[in-house]
């Protein structure tokens, strides 16, 4: 009996062992399993977070809703209008002689970003003259960091560039083409003072026109920057064909909206 209960008291003792020894595993897995927990928990923070991070940039790097066509066409008929208010004012008038010269003609809009004279933001059209004196459609563009031609007190630079040569029309190329650096660009001559230009000052790559009173002849300008536009164009046109293709061959349809400002240029420089 002795031996019995001894035998039992010693079953007890094993299964007491036992049963304790699965508790203290039992213990440490659940303060495992709360580890864990928290760790996701502290981790959860740091997903969302770079999640979101995720989410952000690729709303950034969705392309901006597209300039709608309509606004391209005031653009383009707004720099008819630059054009025609200059030929309209003997004082700022483009005379005949250069227009013989022309190669290619830059019309610029741009627009007031500083409390003077500082004016970055614009935009503006090329057409360029081929080989069988036909004009090209009007490729549109857009420029920025003119220094001149700003009235005091006025809002905008509306400014023409007459290029003389095929070369220089070229230039325009470039993903940006900086007037008077990449070419020489000097004040044009005006209408009122034709008959004493030099035809070295025709011969310039680029004269410029503006409104400011303060531009001789001949005078050496900076005038800022021309950039290439091509989504624009692609847009405007539906065409994958860029400025070199617009401006010297006849890969698009001719636009209704365009050709009045075609025609103008046309009536200028046949």
């Amino acid at each position: 009996m002795k031996w019995r209960r001894a035998g039992w008291i010693e079953g007890e003792r094993q299964a007491g062992g036992e049963a304790r020894g699965n508790g203290f595993q039992s213990a440490l897995s659940k303060v495992g399993d709360a580890c864990i927990v928290r760790h996701k928990k502290s981790i959860f923070p740091m997903k969302k977070l770079f999640s979101s991070l995720v989410l952000f940039l690729a709303v950034l790097s969705v392309p901006c809703l597209a300039t709608p066509r309509k606004d391209y066409v005031t653009r383009i008929e707004s720099c008819r209008a630059v054009l025609e208010n200059f030929m309209d004012n003997k004082a700022y008038a483009i005379p005949p002689q250069v227009w013989e010269r022309a190669r290619a003609v830059v019309i610029i809009n741009q627009f007031r970003a500083g409390f003077l004279f500082g004016v970055k933001s614009g935009y503006g059209v090329v057409l360029a003259k081929r080989s069988d004196s036909s004009w090209s459609i009007p490729v549109l563009i857009s420029a920025g960091e003119a220094s001149f031609g700003l009235q005091l007190g006025g809002t905008d630079v509306e400014t023409i560039y007459i290029i003389t040569d095929d070369a220089t029309v070229k230039l325009l190329y470039k993903a940006k083409f900086n007037l008077g650096a990449d070419a020489k660009a000097v004040a044009g001559p005006r209408w009122a003072e034709a008959e004493a230009v030099s035809k070295e000052i025709l011969a310039t790559p680029v004269l410029v026109y503006t409104k400011s009173k303060g531009l001789f002849a001949g005078a050496s300008l900076k005038a800022g920057y021309l950039a290439r536009d091509d989504q624009a164009n692609r847009n405007f046109y539906n065409t994958q064909y860029t400025m070199p293709e617009l401006l010297y061959g006849d890969f698009v349809t001719v636009p209704d909206e365009v050709k009045p400002l075609i025609n103008t240029v046309k009536q200028l420089a046949p």
